[in-house]
């Protein structure tokens, strides 16, 4: 089992920014493609971004693309997700995610199907 840790959630206001952190503990960050999902109740999860391993490839969601920035620091096992502008729509429990991967690979998949590791998640309430 693949210990992820994420933290940062809270409640802001719209137009408020927030920056989650997934911790990944004990293991090579390298090896992994790492993803960020949220989860409203009733809804599907939706994919939010990912980055990749070497390269540092980054894809976003349509919704957040221009406001959400995610990066990643290898020697703090630690992968970010910088949220900007954040709207009511932005509401959710959100997981990081980790896929097992080849260094330097392209891969970065918003479906959640690609991942084999999963954390508990941080809430993000974005409310006036």
């Amino acid at each position: 089992q693949l210990p992820l840790a994420e933290s940062g959630g809270h409640l802001v206001q719209p137009g408020g920014a927030l920056r989650l952190s997934c911790e990944i503990f004990g293991w090579n960050l390298d090896d992994y493609v790492i993803g960020w999902f949220r989860q409203v109740p009733g809804k599907e999860r939706e994919g939010v971004s990912c980055i990749t391993s070497g390269l540092v490839i980054t894809d976003y969601a349509v919704s957040v693309k221009g406001r959400f920035t995610g990066s990643r620091d290898n020697a703090r096992h630690t992968v970010y997700l910088q949220m900007n502008n954040l709207t009511p729509d932005d509401t959710g429990l959100h997981s990081c995610a980790a896929g097992e991967t080849v260094y330097g690979s392209s891969w970065c998949p918003l479906a959640g199907g690609g991942y084999n590791y999963w954390g508990q998640g941080t809430q993000v309430t974005v409310s006036s």
